[in-house]
């Protein structure tokens, strides 16, 4: 007997390169107990839309042109959640906060990657370069990434798994980032999905 994959929906903003990593590493079996079956985006334009046609990935699209209001998308957007049974959502590079009666919906079942070792240089306003701004401009000699649950406090939940990655003498912002990126984002955003959709589908000691 098959087992149940868990439904991976992926939440996108921009480009989507922590999505075509997620899609890569479920393409060459990394996430087995996982299926992305659906990318969610709140900009019609986004190019992470593109990378998930490529893959043949089903697309939505939930943005303010349609839903001024914040509730309403919400209200929307778990629509069609349930409607695709979706029992994880990745947040992958999501420039939105998410209200406390959405994550409390989804309790266990929201994780996000966060381009810092949390609790340094993360919560509201900390996103995209404005975070290796921050790194740079402290002076730390360690970054990375960081992915962790959601709930109602920005960047506020329970880490799953962090990677370091040293600042390099004469590093901008847009190099930061990059390496930020390649080094740590890329590498534990699959296998922090893989781990909780084990513990989803209940085969936490496989």
């Amino acid at each position: 007997m098959l087992k149940r994959k868990a439904r991976i929906a992926v939440f996108v903003s921009g480009g989507g390169t922590n999505l075509q990593a997620l899609l890569e590493a479920e393409r060459d079996g990394a996430i087995p107990d996982g299926e992305i079956v659906l990318v969610l985006s709140n900009r019609a334009d986004a190019y992470a839309l593109e990378r998930a046609k490529s893959f043949g990935v089903e697309r939505a699209v939930v943005d303010r042109e349609r839903f001024p209001d914040a509730a309403d998308r919400e209200r929307e957007t778990a629509r069609i959640l349930e409607e695709r049974r979706i029992d994880l959502i990745v947040l992958a590079g999501y420039l939105s906060i998410l209200g406390r009666e959405f994550t409390a919906r989804y309790e266990g079942r929201i994780i996000n990657v966060h381009p810092s070792l949390i609790p340094s240089f993360c919560g509201k306003g900390y996103y995209g370069l404005k975070v290796h701004e921050a790194a740079l401009s402290y002076g730390v000699k360690v970054t990375g990434a960081t992915v962790h649950y959601v709930n109602e406090i920005p960047d506020g939940g329970k880490i799953i798994l962090q990677k370091a990655v040293e600042i390099e003498e004469g590093d901008t912002p847009e190099s930061l980032q990059k390496r930020v990126m390649r080094e740590a984002e890329w590498k534990i955003l699959p296998r922090a999905t893989e781990i909780v959709c084990k513990k989803l589908t209940g085969e936490t000691d496989r």
